[in-house]
């Protein structure tokens, strides 16, 4: 299939989800294809009650891609998630039993709530697209992403997650409340998980796929590299930060910049598509100095991008 193929099927799909489905979810569902279409993980943080899960559900129902859901809770254990070998008393051996991980989307449910020894569990997953359950390792399908939601880390009972385990989540981006008519909607409408549940997938895991391959070819031009680490460079100096942007941050920035540029149609990275995705890509990578900690992370990084020239193309 060709490249303007994929990216109708893409666009079409983002455009059914938003008029149809998610109407004022636009933004978030666009940063979720984009870290499905970039190898990449997403993480919502959110009140709840905002619709984090629907979108999950939405995209998944959208692919037509396996989907795994954990309601995280602080006795979850990590073989809940990854799976359990049991013994099979009929052929005297142990057989593997694959936990909700082993699916292309996995929705993990309000992440912080789980113990951080089970949040661990997580990180070779996600890094390596595996997991090893007592010495044995299994492969994850492809595609494979997980779709993690956390409510505000103030709120009882709940554990933040470490920076190695934020620093595996390509972007992370909240959802907000909708706008006064378009609530006044939702409240008329009802939910519409059953209507979800029910939809027709516009895509399939080989449109996926494909598609990736279509974005990894996304040219990025040195220019860009060197506007993308000028933004790393001024993070790590910064007198507020106490740790600046990794080069897996800049890594990521490059491979979300080039999505956002191929559902524009675009077969080259332009300028706007690193600033647009900047904020979502590597805000909740900043570790903040302790006399700066309630500083708005985002807020912060946009005032550093300003002081740093925008490249022409």
């Amino acid at each position: 299939m060709t490249k303007s193929h994929q990216n109708q099927t893409m666009t079409a799909m983002l455009a059914t989800l938003s008029r149809e489905y998610l109407q004022g979810k636009e933004e978030v569902l666009r940063l979720s294809v984009i870290a499905l279409l970039s190898g990449g993980h997403i993480l919502i943080e959110d009140l709840p009650g905002l619709g984090k899960t629907t979108v999950a559900l939405a995209l998944a129902a959208s692919t037509g891609l396996g989907f795994g859901r954990v309601q995280c809770t602080s006795d979850l254990l990590p073989s809940d998630i990854t799976g359990l070998s049991v013994f099979n008393r009929e052929d005297g051996r142990f057989i593997f039993t694959p936990g909700p991980i082993f699916n292309n989307i996995v929705l993990l449910d309000e992440i912080n709530r789980a113990m951080p020894r089970t949040q661990s569990a997580m990180l070779e997953a996600m890094e390596e697209r595996r997991v090893t359950v007592e010495g044995v390792t299994h492969h994850l399908p492809d595609p494979f992403m997980v779709f993690a939601t956390q409510n505000p880390s103030d709120q009882s009972g709940t554990f933040l997650l470490p920076e190695s385990q934020l620093d595996r989540f390509l972007i992370c981006t909240d959802i907000g409340y909708p706008s006064e008519q378009l609530e006044k909607d939702i409240i008329a409408g009802g939910g519409i998980r059953e209507r979800i549940a029910e939809m027709s997938a516009i895509a399939e895991a080989d449109d996926i796929r494909t598609a990736r391959r279509l974005v990894s070819q996304v040219y990025l031009s040195e220019k860009l590299v060197g506007y993308i680490y000028a933004i790393v460079a001024a993070t790590r100096s910064h007198a507020m930060i106490q740790t600046g942007l990794s080069t897996r941050a800049a890594i990521n920035l490059a491979q979300a910049a080039r999505a956002a540029a191929f559902l524009e149609g675009r077969d080259y990275v332009a300028p706007e598509d690193v600033k647009g995705i900047v904020g979502a890509v590597c805000s909740h990578r900043l570790v903040m100095r302790p006399e700066h900690e309630t500083v708005h992370r985002g807020e912060l990084l946009r005032a550093i991008i300003k002081d740093i020239l925008l490249p022409s193309v």
